[in-house]
């Protein structure tokens, strides 16, 4: 497979919207839509988009958001016809360069049950933080 890791562009939504329903990251519904994911790049974050050049398919990606302080890592993920190959390897590297670049610490949130994940962000060089819960309002208007 013949795989480019290139920066986000608007018309990449409908792909990247489903590669997140599959993985279950996320979507619109969450409130992630192209216009939330432009916003975050003009505050200076970045989605990474993993691309089979061959099939012009999007296999992966990294949205990293800041706040002025922190990277944060939002819907890392593979396909999950493609898991397994070593993608997220080559993904997380290109996420944490970016982050290594800004020169800001980089944090991420993820499900203490997907041990895959958990095992690549240990490997990647993330520390477990302790025993937090977090909390999230999602529609302040309800």
């Amino acid at each position: 497979m013949n795989l480019q890791i290139r920066n986000y562009i608007p018309e990449d939504y409908i792909e990247v919207e489903q590669l997140w329903k599959d993985t279950e990251m996320g979507g619109a519904k969450r409130g992630d839509d192209n216009e939330a994911i432009e916003e975050t790049i003009r505050l200076g974050g970045k989605l990474l988009i993993l691309e089979d050049i061959s099939t012009g398919k999007i296999i992966g990606t990294s949205w990293l958001t800041q706040d002025g302080r922190r990277i944060y890592l939002h819907h890392f993920g593979i396909r999950p016809e493609h898991q397994g190959k070593g993608y997220s390897k080559i993904l997380l590297k290109e996420s944490l360069n970016f982050a290594r670049n800004t020169g800001k610490q980089i944090k991420l949130e993820v499900h203490k049950n997907n041990i895959t994940a958990v095992e690549l962000y240990r490997k990647g060089g993330f520390k477990y933080l302790g025993d937090y819960d977090v909390y999230i309002i999602r529609d302040l208007d309800n």
